[in-house]
């Protein structure tokens, strides 16, 4: 692909982070980042150009909507922090309102093969918002869904099996938030089912720590929150991850927020909640159909539910 070129929009720890773990990939060519403080994307920018020459050469640089224009990705980050006492509902309401600007400026930039890539919480609900606003394919809008939640499984995984967690095969699927789902009944090591593995391995101690691990996942990031104010390496890392894959066509399985219709027997329709797909060059290609356990089924549905509640909360239409 000529055209490797990405546009981050909003320029906070995440979004600057983003933009720096792209920095040091030889798979992207130019980088702008677009904020309503300018002068602090003015700064990041001149910094990060400033080691260009350690990586391979590229142009980073402060836009504006402009510059969508001959972007193959728009990767969106910006969003309001939740003020104190302020409900979830109040902040989607909000955040909503961002969007609405963010995204009557992209609309008429937008290339028609390019792919928008929502990484901005709840990632669900924005993507499914983004989607319905510009009116295009839903298999360009994308979230980053619950792909850092797959890679939190599979490195505490690995740390209970005592393996190299690249050779853990997991994914959290439904919501990215409290209601997700960690799908243990299709998690291999070298395909091996993981339960199998553990109890060879383990004996019964080690199903025992794996009953432990789903909660270790959905509350990883108000732990770190709470140590540090914010999560952004991790999230960093899982964007660029699914910008390569984009970029480069790789067709890789991941586990990214994507419309789904029509599925498990009608029971979950018309809602952006994460199960692993085939991404490539135009965004999603096809979702895979796993074999997830009876149990699972039953949350990844409520999952989806509580999504579509949200969405009649905040007046989104079908």
């Amino acid at each position: 692909m000529d055209n490797r070129k990405v546009v981050i929009i909003g320029d906070g720890m995440v979004g600057s982070t983003i933009a720096y773990t792209l920095m040091m990939k030889d798979y992207v060519n130019e980088i702008v980042i677009i904020d309503i403080v300018k002068e602090k994307v003015e700064g990041d920018a001149l910094d990060m150009m400033h080691g260009v020459p350690f990586v391979s050469p590229k142009l980073i640089k402060a836009g504006d909507y402009n510059d969508v224009k001959d972007a193959h990705i728009i990767i969106i980050t910006a969003g309001a922090a939740q003020k104190p006492g302020e409900t979830r509902l109040d902040l989607l309401k909000r955040n909503m309102k961002i969007f609405d600007s963010i995204l009557d400026q992209i609309k008429p930039n937008l290339d028609e093969d390019a792919v928008v890539l929502v990484v901005s919480n709840p990632v669900d609900v924005l993507s499914y918002y983004t989607y319905k606003k510009l009116g295009i394919s839903p298999n360009r809008v994308i979230g980053s869904g619950t792909v850092l939640d797959s890679s939190r499984l599979r490195y505490l995984i690995s740390e209970v099996a005592d393996v190299d967690p690249r050779n853990v095969h997991a994914y959290v699927i439904g919501e990215h938030g409290d209601s997700e789902v960690s799908a243990f009944s299709v998690s291999n090591i070298a395909q091996i089912p993981l339960k199998e593995y553990l109890i060879k391995e383990k004996g019964s101690e080690g199903l025992k720590l794996l009953s432990s691990l789903h909660d270790k996942v959905k509350d990883a990031a108000y732990e770190i929150i709470k140590k540090k104010g914010a999560t952004y390496y991790a999230i960093g890392l899982a964007t660029a991850k699914i910008v390569s894959t984009i970029l480069n066509n790789n067709r890789s399985v991941l586990t990214v927020s994507t419309l789904v219709e029509n599925e498990f027997d009608g029971e979950i329709d018309g809602v952006y909640i994460s199960l692993p797909c085939v991404v490539g060059r135009n965004g999603i290609i096809t979702r895979l159909h796993l074999e997830y356990s009876y149990e699972e089924v039953l949350k990844l549905i409520l999952s989806a539910n509580k999504l579509k509640e949200t969405y009649k909360e905040l007046e989104i239409k079908d």
